[in-house]
């Protein structure tokens, strides 16, 4: 008996040491509002309707308490994390800080990657990200190969701009 008891120790101490969900305060979100937000993420922009209907069953929806760590730097990148509802702080190394506000969102290149975290996120208050998680995402891409060309061709593009805006700040 005592065996289990230590057990059972152990496990509210593992328990407690996760980030807590948010129960109250966020009304349940379908998959058509699913869709919606998606939508207006950059890289999934050129989906289709039934492009983003099959995003959208792969994204879950979490909520988390404010101080809840999001992502930490080095860590594999396993998540993208798109903000619903509430705020993130971001902290790149070197001091480098930001704020995350609902729309935005993070860790896309770890989607097709799974390379280390480049920063540390932090829920500032209670939030609600959609997450969809890179083996669910990969397994989408082998079964929707229009969809890999699509998210392809927007990297390709943000990148483009990315390089014109590092031009246009260099000659500056």
């Amino acid at each position: 008996m005592e065996l289990v008891n230590r057990m059972m120790g152990a496990f509210d101490e593992l328990k407690d040491s996760l980030p807590k969900p948010v129960l109250a305060g966020f009304r349940r979100m379908g998959q058509d509002e699913k869709m919606e937000r998606l939508q207006r993420v950059p890289l999934l922009e050129e989906c289709t309707n039934r492009q983003l209907r099959e995003i959208a069953r792969i994204a879950e929806v979490q909520e988390l308490a404010a101080g809840s760590v999001l992502t930490r730097v080095g860590e594999p990148g396993e998540d993208f994390f798109l903000i619903v509802d509430g705020a993130a702080r971001v902290e790149v190394p070197g001091g480098k800080t930001g704020r995350l506000a609902p729309g935005e969102f993070f860790g896309e290149m770890s989607l097709l990657d799974g390379g280390p975290r480049s920063a540390a996120v932090t829920a500032e208050t209670p939030i609600r990200v959609l997450v969809i998680k890179r083996r669910h995402f990969a397994t989408l891409l082998r079964e929707a190969p229009a969809l890999t060309l699509k998210i392809c061709a927007t990297l390709a593009r943000r990148v483009r701009d990315l390089e014109k805006r590092g031009s246009a700040d260099y000659l500056d």
